[in-house]
């Protein structure tokens, strides 16, 4: 669904992060009033003709979807080339690139045949090669090389064949092959060859994306021509969007690096597997009480947060699954109420004020969006005996405090795989597990859920994890962040349906408004 974007410059004046934590009162008409203010629509309609359609490419930059740097040459990426799998909206992997796949569960062996008939814009012909070229590399980078952390190796078996050992078992794995494949050999290019829907080319008048008659998927785009325009960083971009001199933009509007001068136009959000939370300190008091971290989940007004200091983009989760995942399950979610906050509080036994403490939150400082949700929550949970401070800190300051144990509890961040693997966050030796989580229990749930087959199997594994999270809650979900797609009010006349892997994922479905 399309919404109305307002002037980010005003909105972000008005977000001011609350002073301070007063324990007594709520924020009320500070975030009531915020989230009215950016949710209004404006009641004349704008209809923008359009007489080009263009977008942004950061100069000097290579195009290389595996070293590129994140934004704008990501964004061109999705028109340029394509992976094995896609994410639909629903997170789950859709083939291809990849004509079919098998798991062998027993060697941790995801055998991938590549689909015949596949050409780059070059003419030449995909082959497995290709693949296996573009995975090794992906391995080694930094932006794919977390995800593919657990890929052993990849061998070449054929012209249409590969094989990807894993070093442990992982029949979900495909969810994380959403990695741009380019032409083997083309890396060093300043925009290496790909086998999307248009191709970059360049005339007297400048550089562009020109439709691909030889595409494999034949599919009908609705432009012949995509103008480029170069621009020097983010906010170059975002000052070419409110000029017009560029149509479209994709960006998280809540980031740290959010630029202000967008303007108006319309955004359509992209759901994300990037997690918003509370960790906490297991290892010492008070948050050793799992009746204490799982009464506090009771405790917080999620969507007026989101509404309020994330101005709308995200979604509010419970459980550590992105809840347009088909896997979460959203039977097991609690509806916000004070009174089962207090009923919670007292079970635990912090209501009587025998129990009274003091405990800070760490947060990072450069993010102001984060620096509000986490005032916002510390004041929601300090109603009764547990009284919460927040403290920000530069980020280098505040992960050598998260990896010492140096903390009470914390607002986090943190992107997770599509397949949902949780044991960074939950297992013992997990690179995010800052709270020192250890839980044989837990350790069982995690792999029945990692290693479950998809269907019924899988979604009741999720479930019995989701169950037992909400018991001992060693860490507490708060929502999943959402990325904007930005376009001028009326540019597009029907809803688009962007996804995580592709901002263009039915680009042959827009009905653009441009002029005869």
């Amino acid at each position: 669904m399309k919404k109305r974007l307002l002037s980010l410059l005003l909105a972000a004046a008005c977000l001011m992060p609350l002073s301070g934590c007063n324990w007594g009162e709520e924020p009320e008409e500070t975030y009531d009033t915020l989230s009215q203010y950016y949710q209004q629509s404006d009641s004349t309609k704008q209809d923008t003709r359009l007489t080009t359609f263009g977008l942004p490419y950061l100069q000097g930059e290579t195009w290389d979807p595996i070293t590129c740097a994140d934004g704008a040459q990501q964004t061109l990426g999705a028109l340029l080339y394509e992976s094995l799998y896609t994410l639909g909206t629903d997170f789950l992997p859709q083939p291809c690139l990849a004509e079919s796949a098998s798991y062998d569960a027993e060697s941790y062996a995801l055998t991938v045949t590549v689909r015949s008939g596949v050409t780059f814009s070059d003419g030449s012909a995909l082959t497995a090669w290709d693949v296996v070229a573009a995975l090794r590399r992906a391995k080694e980078s930094v932006r794919y090389g977390q995800r593919l952390a657990e890929m052993d190796f990849v061998s070449y078996l054929g012209e249409s064949t590969l094989r990807i050992y894993l070093t442990r078992n992982d029949p979900q794995f495909a969810a994380r092959l959403d990695i741009p494949i380019i032409k083997g050999g083309t890396q060093e290019d300043t925009v290496p060859v790909g086998s999307g829907p248009y191709r970059y080319a360049k005339d007297e008048s400048g550089v562009y994306l020109a439709r691909r008659t030889d595409w494999w998927q034949d599919k009908t785009m609705p432009l012949e021509r995509i103008e480029l325009t170069a621009c020097k960083n983010t906010d170059s971009m975002a000052y070419a969007f409110y000029t017009h001199d560029i149509q479209m933009l994709v960006c998280d509007l809540t980031g740290t690096n959010t630029s202000n001068v967008y303007g108006s136009g319309s955004y359509t959000d992209i759901p994300t597997s990037v997690m918003q939370y509370i960790g906490f300190n297991v290892t010492r008091a008070p948050f050793n009480d799992p009746k204490l971290r799982a009464a506090l989940s009771l405790g917080m007004d999620r969507a007026g947060g989101v509404s309020a200091f994330l101005l709308g983009h995200g979604q509010t989760a419970q459980f550590p699954l992105s809840p347009s995942a088909v896997v979460y399950p959203k039977d097991l979610e609690e509806t916000y109420s004070p009174d089962s906050y207090r009923s919670a509080m007292e079970t635990a036994g912090y209501t009587s004020g025998e129990k009274s403490v003091s405990v800070t939150m760490l947060v990072n400082e450069e993010n102001s969006f984060k620096v509000s949700m986490a005032r916002k929550l510390a004041s929601d949970l300090s109603q009764y005996d547990v009284k919460i401070d927040v403290k920000t800190l530069p980020y280098e300051d505040y992960l050598a405090a998260l990896k010492a144990g140096d903390f009470d509890l914390y607002y986090g961040e943190c992107k997770l795989t599509a397949d949902w693997d949780l044991s960074p966050l939950l297992s013992p030796g997990g690179a995010l597990n800052y709270g020192g989580v250890r839980d044989t229990q837990l350790e069982t749930l995690l792999t029945a859920f990692r290693t479950a087959s998809e269907g019924e199997g899988r979604q009741t594994a999720a479930r019995e994890l989701c169950s037992y999270l909400k018991e001992q809650a060693p860490l507490v979900a708060v929502c999943f962040k959402s990325n904007s797609v930005l376009l001028p009010e009326g540019a597009v006349k029907n809803d688009i349906h962007p996804t995580v892997s592709d901002p263009f994922a039915d680009f042959q479905d827009w009905q653009l408004n441009m002029k005869s």
